[in-house]
Order: structure tokens, then C-alpha cells, then sequence
């Protein structure tokens, strides 16, 4: 394509989730309550677990980096989302756009990772109670955290690094409600075959490992549970696990549908559809299943409340 037949897109409109002018007002609604119960939830969770000293253990320790990856994941996201909802159009800069699909790209890896720790810790506790203290002791858990942001880090930064030598001169039209990658590739009019493969190689690895590492330990955990004697001992364990095998299964499943098919037979739509899932409901759901579900963090909350009442 000569130089001269296009010019090169300097910024791009997101055409959001839907179109319909009956529906925007009733969806802004329904997302800032979405929004404000995820901020609310994470970092409530966040500084409970911060200010309770009985939470300062292994299993806490990666659920508040849980919550602090979904609260800015969140962040990162939902802002612009509402934006086009009482807006006519929500445009975002080239600059913003590529800050928007790094951040996410960080956020997204990093939860799938923490996701596996998060099952390993579980198979640690049920499977070898023993050796916990030692096995997941401070050091090692602060290993793999860094480890978790590590991958993200790398990640995000070589699909950015490749997206940026991208030409966008097509329509600045991006029918979706954030800066993802496959709606970017298709505003390309460079080749995008560099990108294709490093997004569905990175993909593969970031949902097929952990999804194996969380597959494998909870076969462990589960005959493990299964020899337990009594019946308020395997409830208990099964109780423990439960929450965490509801958020994993909803987070992967929605990006495995997303990122794991080609893009030929994708269709972004649906791709919407299934992104609301992992990057709002997800991140929404997380504190509500683990604190609803959970009678260390209700036992800390009504103790803050309790102390706050006596100041």
C-alpha cells in the first residue's frame, strides 16, 4: 500500500458493548453498581486482611494480592466503559489505548497465575498439613508473588512491544469497550501474523498452565478430602475449596473462549459477551464468594466493625 492512500490513525472510538440508545442509560446504571461493589469489595478485602493480624498467613497473603489484581484490572477497564455509555462517543488516544491493553495484559496474566498459587497453597494445607509452615513459609510465598507479577510484567510487555510496530491506518472504529487485542489487530494494515502467533502462544501458555497446575492439585485435594474420616472434616475441606474452584472456573472458561480459537472463527460479539465476564464479573465476584464463604474473614470483619463501634 503506497504511503500516500491512507493516513495514519492517531486515535480510536470504542464503540462499547451496544449501540442501542435505549439500553445506555440502564447499563451505566448497572455497571457503576458493578464497579462500586468491585472497588468496595477488593480493597475492603485488601485492608482486612492488611489489619488482621490472625489473616497474616500464606492462604490470606496471596487473596489480597487476588483482590488487588482484580481491583486494578477494574480500574483499568471500567472507567472508560462508563464513559461510553453517557457519552456519544469515548474516544481514546494511540498512547491511551497502549497503556490501557499493557495494564490489562499485566492484570489478566497475573490473575491467571495467581489463580494456580492461589490452588497450590490449597494442595499444601490438605495434602501435606505437616510441612506447611516450612513448605509456604513468608520467603517462598513472596517468591511466587513476585513470580506471578514477573510473568504478567513480561507478557504484557512483548504483545506491546509487537503491537506498537503496528500501522493502524483502517477505520478508528474498535467494536469493543477497551483495547484488546484482537479488535486492534483488525485495524491493522500491517502484517499481523508476529502478533497472532505471540498472543496465541502466550494465551496458550497462560491459561493452559495454570489451568493444569489448578486441575492437578484439586485432583490431589479431592483424594485427599476423600480420606478423611469424619463427614464435618471432608465438609469443611470441600467447603474451603469450593469458593476458589467457582471463580477459577468462570475466569478461565470465559478466557479460553476469548483468546484459545482462531480468529477466523471468532466473532468479536460474542467476544464482548465473554470479556464482560472475566474482566467485570470475575473481579466483582471474587471478594463476595471469599468472604460470604469464608468464617476467618467474617470473623476479622465483624471485629473491625466491632472495635470501630467502641472508639
Amino acid at each position: 500500500m503506497a504511503e500516500g492512500n491512507f493516513s495514519i490513525v492517531t486515535g480510536f472510538i470504542l464503540t462499547g458493548l451496544t449501540e442501542k440508545p435505549a439500553l445506555q442509560l440502564p447499563l451505566f446504571f448497572l455497571f457503576l453498581g458493578i464497579y462500586a461493589v468491585t472497588v468496595l469489595g477488593n480493597l475492603g478485602m485488601v485492608m482486612l486482611i492488611l489489619f488482621s493480624p490472625h489473616l497474616h498467613t500464606p492462604m490470606y497473603f496471596f487473596l489480597s494480592n487476588l483482590s488487588f489484581v482484580d481491583l486494578c484490572q477494574s480500574s483499568v477497564i471500567m472507567p472508560k466503559m462508563l464513559e461510553k455509555f453517557v457519552m456519544m462517543k469515548s474516544v481514546i488516544s494511540y498512547a491511551e489505548c497502549m497503556a490501557q491493553f499493557y495494564l490489562f495484559d499485566v492484570f489478566a496474566v497475573s490473575e491467571c497465575h495467581m489463580l494456580a498459587v492461589m490452588a497450590y497453597d490449597r494442595y499444601v494445607a490438605i495434602c501435606n498439613p505437616l510441612l506447611y509452615n516450612v513448605t509456604m513459609s513468608y520467603k517462598v510465598c513472596s517468591w511466587m508473588v513476585v513470580g506471578v507479577y514477573s510473568v504478567g510484567l513480561i507478557c504484557a510487555t512483548g504483545e506491546t512491544v509487537c503491537l506498537l510496530r503496528l500501522l493502524f491506518c483502517k477505520a478508528d472504529d474498535i467494536n469493543h469497550y477497551f483495547c484488546d487485542l484482537l479488535p486492534l489487530l483488525e485495524q491493522s494494515c500491517s502484517s499481523t501474523f508476529i502478533n497472532e502467533i505471540l498472543g496465541l502462544s502466550f494465551s496458550s501458555f497462560n491459561i493452559t498452565v495454570p489451568a493444569l497446575t489448578i486441575l492437578s492439585s484439586y485432583i490431589f485435594i479431592i483424594a485427599s478430602i476423600l480420606h478423611i474420616p469424619s463427614t464435618e472434616g471432608r465438609s469443611k475441606a470441600f467447603s474451603t475449596c469450593s469458593s476458589h474452584i467457582l471463580a477459577v472456573a468462570v475466569f478461565f472458561g470465559s478466557l479460553a473462549f476469548m483468546y484459545l480459537q482462531p480468529s477466523s472463527v471468532s466473532s468479536m460479539d460474542q467476544g464482548k459477551v465473554s470479556s464482560v465476564f472475566y474482566t467485570i464479573v470475575v473481579p466483582m465476584l471474587n471478594p463476595l464468594i471469599y468472604s460470604l464463604r469464608n468464617k476467618d474473614v467474617k470473623v476479622a470483619f465483624y471485629k473491625v466493625v466491632g472495635r470501630r463501634q467502641f472508639m
